[in-house]
């Protein structure tokens, strides 16, 4: 399993756009690049190093910062934010100041400058695109798990307070009462969560997150119960839909859309964390560990992890998601190093 691990991690530090059409003003491909794809690549990355110890890895973390901060860094949106969570770790490491100047100026623009939907939701911002009275799901892992890591460092309370603030508008408009998984998002404006599709990757946003987000700030008992509850009902749901072979659909409840690595991985991290610490019942290491199995067959002989699909913005109709095409992502790399590492614990 670390064999493999670390071939997926060297593959992940390699990645370059190789010919891939992308139609993002950035790539979200390219490790080279501060969006959110790297974001999660990085934090991936930064985990691992935290169980191996093995320093190339906290030397290429190291590099990658202090060259995209000499290069100038992006627009401030919930994409740009993803490798915000990472460099609140690289500070803790080094105590760099340039690092905590960057987190101090960023968790402020979060709380006093960021647009809001109604009812005080982040608005899902992207690159060139303002997505005006949108909530995303993926708004969750991209910039709430950093908004209370910032607090944290920074003594904010009021940061720590906003990341739970922002969990719950976002279960109160995605969380889907009658399925237990979660839409990918909600417009202010159709009062609607678009095509209603329950799209994989996605749903793993909130798995992943919320397991990583009760363990990195205290939380009371009333919120911590709140968002455990949403993960039972959220994994009680995903075991029913999950494939004979260990893998999840890119619509999770669509039979017809195809297997898809990253939502997979995604889940089974988190459901692994979960039982590990406790949150749920340990009777559903079972589906996870049959999909760390499956993903183990997905990751090819130069650590490519295989099936992963593109990037994925709310779509109006169901099919479109399933026309996403698939390519190698820092985020599915990532995501399989973090179940994967997590398997091993």
């Amino acid at each position: 399993m670390q064999e493999l691990i670390e071939k997926t991690a060297e593959r992940m530090i390699a990645i370059v756009n190789e010919g891939f059409k992308e139609e993002c003003p950035i790539s979200i491909i390219d490790i080279n690049k501060w969006e959110w794809a790297q974001g999660v690549g990085l934090y991936g990355l930064y985990r691992y190093w935290e169980f191996s110890g093995e320093d190339r890895y906290i030397d290429f973390l190291k590099q990658w910062y202090d060259e995209r901060i000499k290069e100038g860094l992006p627009e401030k949106n919930v994409n740009t934010y993803a490798p915000m969570l990472t460099l609140t770790f690289i500070y803790e490491h080094t105590g760099d100041k340039k690092y905590l100047d960057l987190i101090r100026e960023w968790a402020q623009w979060v709380m006093k400058n960021m647009p809001r939907t109604k009812d005080d939701g982040l608005q899902h911002i992207t690159t060139g695109i303002e997505n005006k009275g949108q909530l995303w799901a993926d708004t969750l892992f991209m910039i709430n798990l950093f908004l209370a890591r910032a607090g944290l460092i920074l003594d904010r309370k009021e940061y720590i307070e906003e990341s739970k603030n922002q969990f719950l508008i976002h279960i109160k408009y995605l969380f889907d009462k009658t399925s237990g998984l979660w839409f990918h998002g909600w417009s202010f404006y159709r009062s609607d969560n678009f095509s209603a599709v329950h799209w994989g990757r996605g749903n793993c946003w909130y798995t992943a997150g919320v397991v990583d987000y009760m363990e990195m700030i205290p939380l009371e008992y009333s919120i911590k119960s709140y968002l455990i509850a949403t993960l039972v009902s959220q994994v009680e749901a995903l075991e029913k839909y999950q494939s004979e072979n260990g893998m999840w659909r890119t619509i999770i409840d669509d039979e017809t859309s195809y297997e898809e690595s990253s939502a997979t991985a995604g889940f089974c991290y988190g459901i692994l964390k979960a039982v590990r610490l406790g949150y749920i019942d340990k009777k559903y290491g079972e589906c996870a560990r049959k999909a760390l199995s499956a993903l183990t067959k997905r990751i090819d002989k130069d650590g490519t992890v295989l099936d992963v699909s593109y990037g994925t913005p709310v779509f109006e109709k169901a099919q479109e998601y399933k026309e996403i095409e698939l390519c190698p992502m820092t985020y599915g790399q990532a995501l399989v190093i973090l179940c994967m590492t997590e398997g091993l614990k």
